[in-house]
């Protein structure tokens, strides 16, 4: 069998020295795709926690809206400075990894100051998780990767730099999926946003394209987890999906212009981060998130 195959990097991967080039709109595709092995199929954006508090159905896509306007907003900011931060911190050379490590531990922290959740957070860190293992597949040995994986980290469930706090961990129990971390063992990942923002870097994607993606993760997210949750027609939510889409596209340019942390959006949501903070004490879930 080993014959069969050319030699060169692992199967899936690609070399650090054969970058293909590839289409904004063919690497939006793929890295908008739901079967990514990203561990996306274990969160609902929120929609259970929810759902559980008393949200209709019939309020899903006014549910959509607001996390464009709040949570998702924050995320696509923070993946588009991101962006911008490691790839001007590698400078013309491309290889000065310290000062893009440095840029980038500056956007974490801003991203966190404005994702006052500690659920939320190792939500965000959980997909980031998966994402990473994506990106070094696809890039590895790209020095963007290599400035995000030496940005120091603290336990899990802290915010960066050391300001957050711990959320508490929910009982635990057989039959339930346990919180993000909630063993309170391991270091902290890379927040989602982050990671997308370096994988865009790799990638080649530009900023309004990674900021689409960020949106356009989070509606399929909720339009996903919603026929887990609920019985209801596919049809019914791939509607959903494409009645946000100009609320995507205006989130996307909204955002895309942006390239220094200070200036990313404050834009709250107090009832998401209630919900998702209660979510992580629920004695029986399907999702984590």
């Amino acid at each position: 069998m080993a014959g069969l195959l050319p030699p060169g990097p692992a199967p899936g991967r690609v070399a650090p020295d054969v970058r293909p080039a590839v289409s904004q709109d063919v690497l939006l595709a793929l890295l908008a795709d739901a079967r990514l092995p990203t561990g996306a199929h274990t969160q609902s954006a929120g929609l259970e926690p929810a759902l559980r508090a008393g949200l209709h159905p019939d309020d899903v896509p006014a549910y959509l809206a607001a996390r464009l306007r709040t949570v998702v907003r924050v995320e696509s900011a923070t993946a588009v400075v991101a962006r911008h931060a490691v790839l001007r911190g590698l400078g013309a050379s491309g290889v000065d990894t310290p000062a893009a490590t440095a840029a980038l531990r500056v956007v974490e922290g801003e991203w966190a100051a404005r994702t006052p959740s500690a659920a939320l957070r190792r939500s965000s860190e959980q997909l980031g998780r998966g994402y990473l293992r994506l990106a070094r597949r696809l890039w590895a040995g790209h020095p963007a990767l290599a400035a995000l994986e030496a940005v120091p980290r603290g336990p899990v469930g802290h915010a960066a730099g050391g300001a957050g706090r711990t959320a508490p961990a929910g009982p635990a129990g057989a039959g339930r999926a346990g919180p993000p971390g909630s063993s309170g063992r391991g270091r902290r990942g890379p927040a989602r946003p982050l990671v997308l923002g370096v994988t865009a870097a790799c990638a080649g994607l530009d900023p309004i394209g990674v900021a689409r993606l960020v949106a356009l993760d989070d509606v399929q997210t909720v339009a996903s987890a919603f026929l887990k949750l609920a019985p209801v027609d596919p049809l019914v939510t791939t509607g959903w999906v494409l009645a946000a889409a100009p609320a995507v596209d205006a989130l996307a340019r909204d955002v895309a212009h942006l390239t220094v942390a200070a200036d990313l959006p404050a834009a709250g949501a107090p009832l998401t981060e209630e919900w998702a903070e209660a979510h992580v004490h629920a004695t029986e879930r399907l999702f984590s998130a």
